[in-house]
């Protein structure tokens, strides 16, 4: 391995131990691994990257994907052990049962009023009597009938679990994509397993994330190309999105920002198999192509296609990034 980079050129810092250079580049958009022989045109000697078999250079490419998901796989499990708490069949009741909130809308009036990812709502307070918040159902029936009007919520933070009272209107006509106060609500339940079962429901649950993205992924290329536009609600986020929401999460503890850290894992992953060019599954292409006609690409035209991908991609990245800092700043 000639470099193995974080986020892109040019270089901001590089340090060579043996034979390979650890660099800090000034894009700060992922990273790269540089294996010798890879972008050189006429390079097929043995030992490099070019020199390699089809199945040698197929298992290097998705490596990086396959090191992506045991990384979730890894974090899933180690939050399973820690215990957290989980989305539930909002039929379900008990006593450790919560109707929490799941993400809060910026500007809605939940924002507004200082509710934060994961409060629990304890009920609404009545003239009368404290009306408890049963089900995310219920819960959501009550502030639809009282849309335009002041009601009383009592709340939980989740990391103090002081309870207070909180005055605040649901909006009659709420933007699209959005609830009367701005919140996505979720019955939880809180779970830990041994590491034994912590394992397996990592497995589990890393299959399940994985198809899940993939499918959401692929929903998302088909409105694109038929509609020319991403299902509606769709949201991205950029490195300043992500940055945002990762303190989000380890604020919540440190099981959160695991789980978190394996769906952004199970991201990449997903999205690096995309036949694009730049991305891993772009290299895949090549490679298949080669193997199905026999002989190879030529290599300039490869390292010219790559180069336009990896253009278009950092356009892209950095117009999600400015949206970005509108969003949150």
């Amino acid at each position: 391995m000639d470099e193995f980079g974080f986020g892109f050129p040019p270089r901001i810092f590089g340090k060579k131990i043996k034979d390979t250079i650890y660099s800090i580049n000034w894009i700060p958009f992922g990273g790269f691994v540089k294996i010798q022989g890879e972008n050189e045109t006429e390079t097929r000697a043995p030992g490099t990257f070019g020199g390699a078999t089809f199945w040698q250079k197929f298992s290097v490419i998705v490596a990086g994907v396959l090191m992506n998901v045991v990384l979730a796989f890894i974090a899933f499990s180690i939050s399973n052990i820690i215990g957290y708490r989980t989305p539930v069949d909002d039929k379900l009741s008990g006593p450790n049962f919560q109707v929490q909130i799941l993400q809060v809308s910026q500007g809605s009036p939940a924002d507004q009023a200082g509710l934060k990812l994961f409060d629990e709502i304890i009920g609404f307070q009545s003239e009368d009597a404290m009306i408890p918040a049963e089900s995310v159902i219920k819960t959501q029936e009550y502030i639809r009938k009282h849309r335009g009007k002041e009601i009383e919520l009592i709340i939980r933070n989740f990391k103090s679990s002081n309870s207070k009272n909180v005055i605040i209107s649901p909006r009659q006509t709420p933007p699209e994509c959005e609830g009367a106060l701005g919140v996505v609500l979720s019955k939880t339940d809180f779970v830990s397993y041994s590491p034994g079962r912590a394992v397996i429901e990592g497995a589990k649950t890393t299959g399940s994330g994985f198809s899940f993205i993939t499918s959401s992924f692929g929903s998302i290329i088909k409105s694109l190309v038929s509609h020319g536009a991403p299902p509606p609600c769709t949201q991205f986020s950029g490195p300043v999105g992500i940055a945002i929401a990762t303190g989000e999460q380890a604020r919540l503890g440190f099981a959160y920002l695991l789980q978190f850290v394996a769906f952004i894992s199970l991201n990449l992953a997903v999205i690096n198999l995309v036949p694009f060019p730049a991305l891993d599954g772009g290299r895949l292409l090549f490679l298949i192509i080669e193997k199905l006609k026999g002989s190879p690409i030529p290599k300039r035209f490869e390292q010219a296609v790559n180069s336009i991908g990896f253009v278009l991609l950092l356009v892209l990245m950095v117009y999600i990034t400015v949206k970005d800092v509108s969003k949150f700043f």
